[in-house]
């Protein structure tokens, strides 16, 4: 049975799911209706699929794995060519720091109150100011552990690029601030998965459609 991505692609989440896929040569379909018919979020048949009702989630055959790092295991043991090596407490570090802090950081406190399909109205000045010294001092870290390498913290694209990325790119096109161009080595980082052809299939401007 052909693998099935519950989650809408403009997820960041799910957008780091099928970039590491697409890396490792499979193109994995998403959407909101695995069997056709729409599943309405946060409904019964959604909390079915995800305890709580989040995204996103893995469905293949008689198997529904949920939470990203969960899924990206699952693909790297059963269903892509090739994948990451098991063992590497470095990129493991990462990956938990990514899904944890960073994404808290960037994603939650700052890029979904500001932008994104459902921008928050009651997003106070005091608040904006204080998640966005949180999104400065995250780049700083990003881009000291980056440094001069390609790659994040492997020698080739890895399982922490996927999920750096959709974050980076997100960010870099809110109108203002551009927060990237305070960051060149990041910014530089983020055109290069651009140019990939992963990149050029998932690093694309949102469509904040449900469906």
């Amino acid at each position: 049975m052909t693998p099935y991505l519950f989650g809408p692609a403009f997820s960041s989440l799910v957008r780091s799911v099928r970039l590491y896929s697409l890396e490792r040569g499979l193109d994995l379909p998403c959407g909101l209706a695995p069997t056709g018919q729409p599943v309405a979020w946060r409904s019964e048949a959604h909390l079915a699929l995800h305890p709580f009702g989040q995204v996103p989630v893995l469905l293949h055959g008689e198997h529904r794995i949920f939470e990203t790092l969960a899924i990206c295991h699952y693909l790297g043991r059963h269903l892509l060519p090739t994948a990451d090596p098991l063992d590497d407490p470095e990129q493991d570090a990462w990956t938990s720091a990514l899904l944890t802090t960073v994404d808290s950081r960037l994603i939650r406190r700052y890029l979904l109150r500001v932008a994104g399909p459902r921008p928050d109205p009651h997003f106070t000045a005091e608040e904006h100011d204080r998640a966005a010294a949180e999104v400065s001092a995250t780049l700083a870290v990003l881009d000291r552990q980056l440094g001069e390498d390609a790659f994040l913290c492997t020698p080739d694209f890895g399982l922490a690029d996927a999920l750096l990325a959709p974050m980076l790119d997100y960010l870099e096109r809110l109108p203002e601030p551009r927060w990237l161009a305070a960051w060149p080595r990041l910014d530089a980082y983020l055109t290069r998965l651009r140019e990939r052809p992963s990149g050029q299939v998932i690093l694309v401007p949102p469509d904040f459609a449900l469906r």
